[in-house]
């Protein structure tokens, strides 16, 4: 059985339900889906109005939101049946929505409004198979996605649940269900965050032992550099694990870094494929290396540098620890770390408790700050013996300033720091010369 999870975007109107319904039936597996593209958005919107006691800015935002699903009814439903049980569908969560108009909101009310999106593009598409002959059935993700006490997904009560579940519809010839949506460990409608519904999909997989996940967007898997600033890139065939997460986790948003963790620990491979273009091979990512290859670039933006220079640091035990509980006290996490006998250098993403932490490092040198910046990442068989990718991917950058370079922390990446306003051109220039020579 495999996971198959389509995005916001191939659900996003009544033709686009009508071509992912085409492209999952024949296979009994499991289905992940979105909210309907634009839906959370407009949710988040109903919410703020709900906390800034606004009911009427509320009401009139919920109003739009359910005139526009009843046209897709009316688009995707052939027959008089259908349409009347996908209105009553979709006017019993949007009375569920407009019932926190009345009351006091907060966040768990918000939770439970940002579920009903994931709860009728599922609903919806599970009435327009039935209404094709499609014996499908739902899964409802309330019922067994759950996190524990540490907001970490449960995997024990995961795949308990489900398999009861499954267990219970043995005749269906799909199984649909919720992404991003789930349960806390006190029983409260809550959400996966980070990844949303590919973290679900990537959960459900392990939890039933899937023979492949697959992710369908809107792009035809992960490119070799970002397409927005750069001609002429291409598709990456095939990824491993640890490649993937460092492309996502340093810009490449067609994934999320976390999501795919359940599947590289239960060695399931997943498979990036675009909904608009069904037929191209997509991505392929496992636990196989390709050995000698860079495989791409991606960058990460809004990023801070800090070097803190102090003449007492040359053999000072205890430098480095003062220096990185200073960032821990603020809970910012650290990028990038370079070093020399009288200095080192760090990267943020987050600069909420900058002023402070400045503060705080002044005691123990010299601090200056920059930024602006964004981090490239160079993806690969970078392991150190593999003799003259590090001098490419430097030769590459000849023409552009590189504050720091990071290499050696990991076997997969290279990184480099430099300013955002030499993003496009250092981007252009490393796949020039790493991918587009050869």
């Amino acid at each position: 059985m495999k996971v198959l999870k389509f995005g916001g975007t191939s659900v996003g109107s009544a033709q686009r339900m009508k071509n992912v319904a085409k492209l999952i039936v024949g296979e009994k597996n499991i289905i992940v889906l979105s909210a309907m593209s634009g839906t959370t958005n407009s949710l988040v919107e109903i919410s703020d109005y709900l906390y800034k006691k606004n009911p009427d800015g509320a009401n009139e935002v919920i109003n739009q939101l359910a005139r526009k699903y009843f046209n897709h009814i009316e688009e995707l439903y052939s027959t008089d049946e259908y349409k009347t049980k996908a209105r009553e569908l979709v006017t019993y969560h949007f009375d569920h929505i407009r019932s926190f108009t009345k009351d006091l909101f907060t966040l768990f009310e918000e939770k439970e409004v940002l579920s009903q999106g994931e709860l009728i593009s599922t609903g919806m598409m599970n009435l327009y198979l039935n209404e094709q002959g499609v014996n499908s059935v739902l899964l409802p993700a309330l019922e067994y996605m759950r996190t524990d006490k540490n907001a970490e997904p449960d995997p024990v009560y995961i795949k308990e649940h489900l398999s009861k579940l499954l267990q219970q519809n043995p005749e269906a010839d799909l199984y649909i269900t919720q992404g991003y949506i789930c349960r806390n460990a006190y029983g409260e409608v809550d959400n996966l965050l980070r990844g949303g519904s590919d973290y679900s999909a990537s959960l459900i997989g392990a939890a039933i032992n899937a023979s492949e996940i697959q992710i369908w967007t809107d792009i035809d898997g992960m490119h070799n550099n970002d397409p927005r600033f750069v001609e002429g890139t291409s598709p990456v065939r095939h990824l491993n694990f640890e490649e993937a997460a460092e492309l996502a986790y340093f810009g490449a948003k067609i994934l999320h870094p976390t999501c795919i963790l359940p599947a590289k620990v239960n060695n399931i491979p997943v498979r990036l494929l675009n909904t608009m273009q069904p037929d191209a091979p997509g991505t392929l990512i496992s636990n196989e290396m390709e050995k000698g290859k860079i495989k791409a670039v991606a960058a990460k933006d809004n990023i801070t540098a800090i070097k803190i220079k102090s003449g007492r640091m040359l053999l000072a035990t205890g430098f480095l620890r003062k220096v990185f509980e200073i960032f821990e006290v603020y809970q910012t996490p650290i990028d990038m770390v370079t070093t020399s006998e009288v200095g080192v250098s760090v990267t943020i993403d987050n600069c909420k408790h900058l002023e402070d932490i400045v503060n705080d490092l002044k005691k123990y040198g010299t601090v200056t700050v920059d930024k602006d910046m964004v981090i490239v990442c160079v993806v690969g068989d970078l392991e150190w013996d593999n003799i003259g990718f590090e001098a490419q991917i430097v030769q590459a950058m000849k023409d552009v300033p590189v504050r720091m370079i990071s290499y050696g922390g990991s076997n997969y990446n290279v990184s480099l720091l430099i300013k955002a306003s030499d993003k496009k051109r250092a981007l252009q220039a490393l796949s020039d010369h790493l991918f587009n020579n050869k």
